[in-house]
């Protein structure tokens, strides 16, 4: 019993130093979450208003963009998949991965061919062990993406979307990420970036004052080209900040359910510890007694 019982004992010690790792870990995002969630509201007014001046382009002109013209010489289609750089996070990585798949399989279907981006370790560590090839791939800083980094992304898949079909070029882009709505609910969401559909300030609705006139300077062609992109970047840099609150928000539940589970196991352990002490203390007793009623014999 001695044996047993120094075993639950070291099991106590380990759990415990396990239960510090969850707990530092836990308050760690939960330091970083209150940023990130600032981030994603600061991030939000100007998407919106981008988003209202890319409507009012395309709604109050008849130009054709690339950006907004479907392609029909290519079957290709770009899928960006953003991920964690780090575990301890729960289910959220495999959510988004599993979303991924779905899109995966439902375009396939369709019969295009699928072109992979990865950002986050997880991602990267998915397709490279099942063998898929990633075209091109963003680590680090997952859970704190900056605008410099969204920009790189944007560029390399405009530049996929814009490339001809010797050059692999890719007539749509789909991104899969995950969508904040609180602390305790995250969504992985599938979105098409690419070709644009802009729908928002189409038609007024009814009862509200007429939509203004736009005149444009120098001409329409010219602000969809500085526009668009700068609109894919903004949509891209708004999907890694809330895939980053939601990254933060899954990994402080995770330890917190971690934290929670190793005390349990330590009351459990320690409870085993005592049966097993009081457990040699009988036998230790029962051996005196069983020594003294032979020596009285």
């Amino acid at each position: 019993m001695a044996v047993s019982q120094r075993v639950y004992r070291q099991r106590i010690r380990s759990t415990q130093s396990l239960k510090k790792i969850f707990r530092a870990m836990e308050l760690i995002a939960a330091s970083r979450i209150a940023k990130a969630r600032g981030r994603v509201t600061a991030a939000t007014p100007y998407t919106a208003a981008l988003t209202r001046a890319v409507s009012a382009v395309a709604t109050h002109s008849d130009v054709s963009h690339p950006l907004t013209t479907e392609r029909t010489d290519t079957n290709r289609v770009a899928v960006l998949v953003a991920t964690a750089d780090r575990g301890m996070a729960g289910a959220y990585s495999a959510g988004v991965l599993r979303a991924g798949e779905r899109l995966i399989e439902d375009l396939r279907a369709e019969g295009k061919d699928v072109v992979l981006y990865a950002v986050g370790r997880r991602a990267v560590s998915y397709y490279a062990f099942r063998g898929r090839e990633v075209a091109g791939s963003w680590t680090g800083g997952s859970d704190a993406p900056t605008y410099e980094v969204a920009t790189e992304i944007a560029d390399t898949l405009l530049d996929a979307f814009g490339a001809p079909v010797e050059a692999g070029g890719v007539a749509e882009l789909h991104v899969v990420y995950t969508q904040f709505v609180s602390m305790v609910s995250q969504v992985p969401r599938v979105i098409r970036m690419l070709p644009l559909e802009v729908v928002e300030g189409v038609a007024p609705a009814e009862g509200t004052r007429a939509q203004p006139l736009y005149e444009f300077e120098p001409s329409p062609e010219a602000v969809l080209d500085a526009m668009l992109p700068q609109y894919i970047r903004s949509r891209i840099y708004t999907c890694l900040l809330q895939a980053a609150a939601s990254e933060l928000a899954a990994r402080q539940r995770a330890m917190q359910t971690a934290t929670d589970n190793a005390e349990e196991l330590i009351r459990t352990y320690t409870r085993q510890a005592n049966q097993a002490r009081q457990a040699e203390i009988t036998q230790e007793i029962s051996e005196i007694v069983s020594g003294a009623d032979a020596l009285a014999s």
